[in-house]
């Protein structure tokens, strides 16, 4: 039976999300894989394909949302790398602080 969903039993009756959860957290043990929540494997998928140009538009087709803002505001994260330019700048600034800038 072709229900058009991704993730359905045997029956093609759709998975809950419970079952989602349970059925990675397996795999992820089985793995030997760090445990993580789906939701944070979700947004780190997000961010990575952001930080990698994908648009905006794009990110929030895939996510299911009708809104790029949610998107972004929930599943788009900066991470080390992302914010180690606004460090350098802060730097910066120390820097011409000390020298009588």
């Amino acid at each position: 039976m072709d229900s058009g969903y991704i993730c359905v039993n045997e029956a093609g009756e759709v998975h809950t999300t419970k079952q989602l959860r349970t059925r990675a957290y397996k795999l992820m043990e089985e793995a030997e894989l760090r445990r993580v929540r789906l939701y944070d494997a979700r947004a780190s998928c997000f961010t990575y394909l952001a930080n990698h140009g994908v648009p905006d538009h794009l990110l929030a087709r895939w996510a299911g949302h009708t809104n790029v803002k949610t998107t972004k505001r929930w599943y788009v994260k900066p991470d080390v790398e992302d914010l180690r330019g606004a460090a350098t700048t802060w730097g910066g600034l120390h820097s011409a602080q000390e020298g009588g800038v």
